[in-house]
Formats: C-alpha cells, sequence, structure tokens
C-alpha cells in the first residue's frame, strides 16, 4: 500500500507598483485535492482568501480559465487590477502541492522603453 503524504507549497508574491505582499500556502494531503491559506496587505485579496474552495487539481488544469479556481478569482477580485500577479502565484502554489508542478521560482522584469 502506497502512503501519500501531505504535500506544502509556498508563495510570498510581491504585486509590484501597489506594494502589497500577500503570503499563501496550498496543502494537498491526496495529491489532488488542494486547500489554500492566504495572507494579505490588501484587502480584496484578504476578500479572496475567505472565498476560496478546496480544489480539483486535475479538474482545475483541464477546464483552463474555465473552472472553478478561475471562476472564485475572476468574482472575488471584480475591480480589481487585471495583470494582478497572486492568482497565477495561487494556481502555481496548486500545482506544486498537488505534485503537478516543481518549485521553481517565476520572474518578469520589465522597462519602459524609449521613442
Amino acid at each position: 500500500m502506497r502512503v501519500r503524504r501531505l504535500i506544502e507549497a509556498k508563495v510570498t508574491i510581491h504585486a509590484a507598483v501597489c506594494g502589497f505582499v500577500t503570503e499563501a500556502t496550498a496543502n494537498s494531503p491526496d495529491q489532488q485535492h488542494v486547500e489554500f491559506c492566504v495572507t494579505s496587505s490588501c484587502e480584496k485579496i484578504q476578500g479572496l482568501a475567505a472565498c476560496l474552495p478546496t480544489v480539483n487539481t486535475y479538474a482545475e488544469v483541464g477546464a483552463g480559465f474555465e473552472g472553478e479556481f478561475h471562476r472564485v478569482i475572476r468574482a472575488g477580485l471584480g475591480g480589481c487590477c487585471s495583470g494582478c500577479a497572486v492568482p497565477m502565484g495561487l494556481f502555481k502554489a496548486m500545482q506544486i502541492a498537488a505534485g503537478l508542478a516543481l518549485p521553481a521560482s517565476v520572474s518578469m522584469e520589465f522597462e519602459r522603453m524609449k521613442d
């Protein structure tokens, strides 16, 4: 019999110009269902955190942007910046907690180009 272990992924998201910081853990006791624990200095993300369901990672990955996770994100972050990095960070943490991705950092660098 294979014994499954709890996998936890942690992410800290620095959301650029707004200055808000979000810390989250994603936990999966069965490498399929993931639950989140989120703390943030952003009031919108705090409200979203209260609504995040336990998700079936395989269903979410298969559903793309039409899954329950993204539906809750769209509803919870209405009026928020559509470039917010928090949803992507939470989704990647979900994948790591379920064993579907390795815990590799994501980075984006921007600079304004002159005409």
